[in-house]
């Protein structure tokens, strides 16, 4: 099991897609906080102290996509760690932020929960 403090940010704009993200996370043991928009997810972030991992789609409506997101978690609070996700692209390890993991939608619930609880712990 995860430690307790373990919190996860799955940010996701698709109702549906969001609602099977934070099922996951739930199922896997972590407590959960959404949000519907990279900015959202930045507000968040800015209050909150305990987000240990950050779960993100890339493409999201508006400025900020997920990779944006990512950059902006790397360069502001460096020790959350980053899992993203998209169904439209497929990025290559030189695409991805330090510690940051991509899988693409569908994903594998267990490869993510794996990378969920590597990161948490």
């Amino acid at each position: 099991m995860p430690p307790a403090s373990a919190v996860i940010l799955v940010v996701e704009d698709e109702p549906l897609q969001l609602m099977m993200a934070v099922d996951l996370v739930e199922t896997a043991g972590f407590d959960v906080v959404e949000a519907r928009s990279a900015d959202e997810a930045v507000r968040i972030l800015e209050n909150r102290l305990d987000i240990r991992v950050v779960f993100t789609d890339i493409d999201m409506p508006g400025g900020v996509d997920g990779m944006k997101l990512a950059a902006t978690i790397r360069d502001r609070w460096p020790p959350i760690e980053l899992i993203i996700i998209s169904g439209k692209q497929r990025l290559q390890p030189k695409d991805l932020p330090a510690r940051g993991v991509f899988f693409s939608k569908p994903y594998k619930r267990d490869e993510v929960t794996k990378a969920l609880q590597r990161f948490a712990s």
